[in-house]
């Protein structure tokens, strides 16, 4: 039985309304800390009380004085927009000015070289090589990786399975050849883990939507268990039942920026840039652009055109004019 977990009986009311919509508690956790920021910016005044000018003002500071990136700051209006068309019924005037979207500046993704990518990989191990390899190898979110179930590994066809993904879409990825090996001893201690959890009275996995009524066995099943579990089980925020979850991002993120620097790549490389860097590799191979956008998960092929423009910066693409000078 779920317990509420907030002490404003109108937070706990948005979370109910988000929870209804199935969005994910990245999001959920996302929302209703802006909502909470909102509240107490204007002097913990009801949002209901409250319009789009209040909505403006709070928007302008985080921009002005608060100085967020205009992601942030969109995050903040989406979290509002939510709040006030969802929770309130009362959805905010677009045309009012001050609450539109910042514009995001379009910017070049960082790509490394494959030199660079050995180098990277060559500073990790464990469980946090096999991500990054994920990253690189399949082009995988970081999420995505770390949400991969057993079942969702097929050996015989080198696929992976993405349930889920962005956008609420599944698609199918490569499994590269050199990952078999270790991928499925590195199964085998995951499950050696998983039956002493059972020995141990635990072994339930998280299960989307209402798949743990449903199927009340399933959570406990081997095919339904994270890929990446965690090494301590800890309280699900949702239910209060104390399992097993996977791996926090927070942890490849910190290994990936330290085999960056021990590496010695001199740029601002993170776990997404090696997805950045598996599509540019495969363009770079001939792969054909919508074959990527699909292994990609992009819904728009403009935004897997990105990747070309990387290929045509610098290099064979443009002959500098000091050749002809020295």
């Amino acid at each position: 039985m779920e317990e509420p977990r907030y002490q404003s009986a109108f937070l706990t009311e948005v979370a109910d309304a988000i929870r209804t919509r199935h969005y994910s508690i990245r999001t959920e956790q996302a929302y209703i800390d802006w909502i909470r920021r909102f509240i107490l910016f204007h002097g913990k005044r009801h949002p209901r009380d409250m319009n789009e000018k209040d909505v403006a003002v709070f928007l302008t500071y985080l921009a002005v004085q608060r100085n967020v990136a205009a992601s942030t700051q969109n995050q903040a209006l989406n979290a509002l927009v939510f709040m006030y068309k969802e929770v309130l019924e009362k959805p905010l005037d677009p045309n009012i000015k001050g609450i539109a979207y910042a514009k995001r500046p379009k910017k070049l993704p960082v790509v490394l070289t494959r030199e660079e990518v050995t180098k990277l990989l060559s500073q990790l191990e464990g469980t946090q090589w096999l991500v990054a390899c994920l990253l690189y190898g399949s082009g995988l979110r970081l999420i995505e990786s770390l949400r991969l179930r057993v079942m969702d590994l097929d050996f015989s066809r080198r696929a992976i399975f993405v349930r889920n993904g962005k956008g609420a879409k599944d698609r199918v990825v490569t499994l590269a050849d050199e990952l078999l090996l270790p991928l499925q001893r590195h199964l085998q201690n995951v499950k050696t883990c998983h039956e002493r959890d059972l020995e141990s009275g635990f072994g339930c996995v998280y299960l989307p939507h209402a798949l743990a009524r449903k199927y009340p066995n399933a959570c406990r099943e081997w095919a339904w268990q994270y890929v990446f579990p965690a090494r301590r089980r800890s309280i699900d925020p949702r239910s209060n039942s104390e399992r097993r979850h996977h791996i926090d991002a927070s942890v490849i993120q910190k290994a990936v920026n330290v085999a960056v620097k021990r590496a010695g790549i001199h740029k601002k490389a993170s776990c997404h840039t090696l997805r950045h860097s598996f599509a540019t590799h495969l363009l770079e191979r001939g792969m054909d652009i919508r074959t990527v956008q699909e292994q990609l998960g992009h819904k728009d092929v403009r935004t897997t055109q990105i990747y070309t423009h990387v290929l045509n910066r610098g290099g064979m693409a443009v002959r500098s004019p000091l050749s002809g000078v020295l």
